[in-house]
């Protein structure tokens, strides 16, 4: 009954609302702490990692999606490469930012700030309007990013205490790694907004969409060949591991990769899933849920550094994320119960 009361489903808590909520859970922080461990030891390897998510689900999507290239897209091939564009900006763009002193922490703070510019890309484009709980929502999104982000600008300060000209060389590198994540974040919003017309015209077709937002960027890597060729070697010249049950010995740097590749496919997968079985509602609030367990394992575990101020910012921006979804107005409803739809009707 709660499911039904809460409308978060349309029908009762089924065995694929589950399964694709472990998915989400499972997978995408799964793919944030391998991730982090790729990073960790070679921060410029963004490029790499993006190449192999894009082929490994182009390569999925072309076998299972197309049949083999046989079925024609229901979505115009021109309104795809627009799509592509920007999308690959985005996904080049993120990964890549983290070589420019970027912690994992503040970079997913960061892309959680993904409602502010979707709000201010709507009134501009759309021309839509909201309500005050709506602004109220961005404000402390907007809040707490700019909290968590000055208290990391104080981090690079302190940890580059070397020679005046290394740190300000640190802090002008951090500024571009946070000047590029704005930039990804808008055009991401933008990418959103045009999805969203795309789909009103000619329904939804999340798949198709999946697959050739994933296979038509390819050979764009090629202008990114050289770096991703120079990490293919490092990660071949990394500690080899015994992989169990295989009975294979692999870099292991190369096997981080190849759990960050799975895992981000089982992430998508899932929140594809869960969007064909719950309202829109529930898969903001079990995205915003794992993001912020991602980010509270990402400290805990890799020990990053996180101070109060960087708890307060973080606590701020759930707090507006949860205040968009307007989950408080789910959870009256629900309390009110089914009595009040009767009056209404009568």
């Amino acid at each position: 009954m709660l499911n039904r009361s809460f409308g978060f489903c349309p029908h009762k808590l089924t065995m694929g609302t589950v399964f694709a909520i472990v998915l989400v859970f499972v997978g995408c922080c799964s793919n944030v702490v391998s991730l982090e461990l790729l990073v960790r030891k070679f921060p410029g390897c963004g490029n790499i990692v993006t190449f192999a998510q894009f082929l490994f689900i182009a390569l999925e999507g072309f076998i299972f999606e197309t049949n083999f290239g046989r079925k024609k897209p229901a979505i115009p091939i021109r309104n795809y490469v627009i799509m592509v564009t920007m999308f690959f900006t985005v996904s080049v763009i993120n990964n890549y930012a983290l070589n420019f002193n970027i912690a994992m922490p503040l970079h997913m703070i960061f892309r959680s700030g993904s409602l502010i510019a979707n709000m201010i890309l709507g009134i501009i484009i759309l021309k839509k309007r909201y309500s005050v709980s709506k602004y109220l929502s961005i404000a402390l999104v907007s809040a707490g990013i700019f909290i968590c982000t000055i208290m990391s600008a104080r981090q690079v300060n302190v940890a580059n205490e070397g020679t005046e000209e290394q740190g300000f060389y640190a802090f002008m590198r951090w500024l571009i790694g946070i000047a590029m994540l704005t930039f990804a974040l808008l055009m991401s919003a933008n990418m959103g907004i045009f999805q969203e017309t795309l789909y009103k015209q000619y329904g939804k077709h999340s798949k198709e969409a999946l697959f050739y937002n994933h296979c038509l960027p390819l050979p764009g890597f090629l202008l990114l060949s050289t770096d991703i060729y120079n990490h293919c070697v490092l990660f071949s010249q990394s500690t080899p591991v015994d992989v169990p049950v295989v009975g294979l010995t692999v870099p292991i740097m190369w096997l981080y990769l190849l759990i960050n590749v799975i895992t981000q496919y089982v992430c998508i997968r899932g929140v594809f899933i869960l969007t064909t079985e719950c309202a829109s509602l529930t898969v903001t609030l079990v995205v915003t849920l794992r993001k912020f367990l991602s980010l509270i394992f990402s400290i805990m575990y890799f020990q990053n550094p996180f101070t109060t101020w960087h708890w307060l910012g973080t606590a701020v921006v759930f707090l507006g994320t949860l205040l968009y979804t307007e989950v408080w107005s789910s959870v009256q409803a629900a309390l009110r119960g089914p009595d009040v739809k009767e009056k209404k009707a009568e």
